[in-house]
């Protein structure tokens, strides 16, 4: 996806978690954070600070697992899933970084969702 597209498409998905949410505009934290719950599979829950990071890092590894940067490892004995790393993931620029977690975010939901 070229660049305007990605900023459109993450424009719609926003608008979306938003409305069916109830809540303010969703920023990439928050949309790692879900995306971390769901990959969890142990529905919504209270969650301490540092598992809300662990959260997000789950969400990361298996985004970047789309593009065959990391693979799951297995559960760990609480049901958590973890990653390794599986080839190097290149130095993105900031902009290259942002845009390409957009872009597997979007296309992440784009496999959930029903249109």
């Amino acid at each position: 996806m070229k660049p305007a597209e990605i900023n459109t498409r993450w424009k719609e998905l926003q608008d979306r978690i938003a409305a069916d949410f109830d809540s303010d505009t969703p920023d990439i934290k928050v949309l790692l954070f879900l995306i971390g719950v769901q990959e969890l599979g142990k529905g919504p829950q209270k969650f301490s600070k540092r598992q809300k990071e662990e959260l997000m890092h789950i969400a990361t590894c298996k985004l970047f697992s789309m593009m065959g940067f990391y693979e799951l490892e297995g559960l760990d004995q609480d049901g958590w899933p973890h990653w390794k790393l599986v080839k190097p993931i290149p130095n993105y620029t900031l902009l290259e970084q942002e845009m390409t977690m957009k872009s597997l975010i979007i296309n992440y939901f784009d496999e959930i969702l029903e249109p």
